[in-house]
């Protein structure tokens, strides 16, 4: 009986050990599409995610969604996790956190997509910007903020939110076109003359006023340590290229328009060998699409399509492997290592959608992807992603 006891009392104090100490993971390898447990023992809740490396820690800031249809809108803000071999990911908690103050654009109900977080080495200030539309508008409001912290899980301070530019050209914007009138009501959408108004800039022309839309962003910060921008703009016709201030809160009021007309949303942006690339993907809401890809000399453009990177099944290439590209992270203490992350959204209860980590390779010059069932950053010795 005294046997049975000791027994019982050390698997007691076992247990109260392990809820003291946490859920422990102990990943080892990728496996997209899949459920994937943080330290606490709860599916990673970072949804349309970026990531920053810093003092060779990964950060992973990401949406926090909740279950059901309202899950889509911000009820709790945005969530950070770290990562020292970005297998297995700690809870860091709430980065920033909307309000219930309805006199904040912050306010619970609000919609928060795509934060993104960058590191001023300059001011040794914490960046955030994300895609932000007002509470019970819809996706009319197309703005971008901003918010800053001291330290890189938070809390973040959230500053504004914008229409970038208003009043304010794109550097390469023809001026014979600036003064062409705005006449949306003469087009037949999706007729040629509707597209062809459309790359020669209506929608930039209807907003110069009050200042640009700015849905699905991503930010790029380059070796010179400027800082970028993307955005969808122009009722998501259009990317714009923005190079921010010195210090990345504002926009420094230089921008282009890149791949006018050709309908881009979730630009991911990744640097190799004095190239820039980016995935982005096509325009069906909610639904996955044909991936596409591109490359540049510079940030601002311009920039030359490349296709669709997914290789696979034609279901495959059809849906990016049924996910949306929200980033692209470089692995450290690997050279020209990159790996390409996407989600699997599910709109009818946000809080389930998985996330998809593939290895990003190279052929004939272009990234490309292709479906790993599990993999390990072992990936990148065996293959020297160089191209084929």
């Amino acid at each position: 009986m005294m046997k049975m006891r000791i027994i019982t009392l050390s698997f007691f104090v076992f247990l109260i050990g392990i809820g003291l100490a946490g859920f422990q993971t102990d990943y080892q390898h990728f496996f997209p599409g899949k459920e994937w447990k943080d330290d606490r023992g709860v599916h990673i809740n970072a949804h349309g995610g970026g990531f920053l490396i810093h003092e060779d820690t990964y950060y992973w800031f990401g949406e926090h969604k909740i279950a059901g249809k309202e899950g889509n809108k911000a009820h709790v803000g945005v969530r950070v996790y770290s990562s020292k071999d970005l297998y297995n990911w700690k809870n860091e908690g709430i980065a920033l956190e909307v309000h219930e103050d309805p006199n904040s654009l912050l306010v619970q109900g609000c919609v928060i997509e795509r934060p993104k977080v960058i590191y001023n080495e300059k001011t040794r200030k914490f960046v955030m910007w994300f895609h932000h539309e007002l509470k019970g508008q819809g996706y009319d409001a197309a703005l971008t903020g901003v918010a800053v912290s001291d330290q890189v899980t938070g809390p973040y301070t959230y500053i504004k939110s914008v229409n970038p530019h208003a009043g304010i050209w794109p550097t390469n914007y023809p001026d014979s076109l600036k003064s062409w009138p705005v006449d949306l009501d003469r087009y037949e959408r999706p007729s040629e003359e509707w597209k062809e108004a459309v790359v020669n800039g209506i929608f930039l022309r209807r907003d110069f006023e009050k200042g640009q839309m700015a849905r699905d962003m991503t930010l790029f910060v380059d070796d010179d340590g400027k800082a970028y921008h993307f955005h969808s703009s122009e009722n998501n016709q259009t990317l714009h290229v923005a190079e921010l201030t010195d210090d990345y809160t504002d926009f420094s009021g230089k921008y282009t328009r890149v791949l006018p007309g050709l309908q881009n949303e979730a630009p991911a942006i990744f640097k190799k060998e004095e190239k820039y690339y980016m995935f982005s993907s096509g325009l069906t809401g909610w639904k996955p699409n044909p991936g596409k890809s591109a490359v540049a000399d510079h940030p601002l453009g311009p920039w030359t399509p490349l296709g669709n990177p997914t290789r696979g099944t034609d279901e495959e290439m059809k849906t990016t492997f049924w996910s949306q590209s929200t980033a692209v992270i470089p692995v450290m203490g690997k050279e020209d290592a990159f790996i390409f992350v996407g989600d699997r959204w599910t709109p009818e209860n946000p809080i389930d959608g998985k996330y998809i980590f593939l290895p990003v390779e190279f052929e004939n010059s272009k990234p490309i992807i292709h479906w790993q069932d599990q993999w390990d950053l072992s990936f990148f010795d065996q293959n020297e992603n160089t191209d084929e």
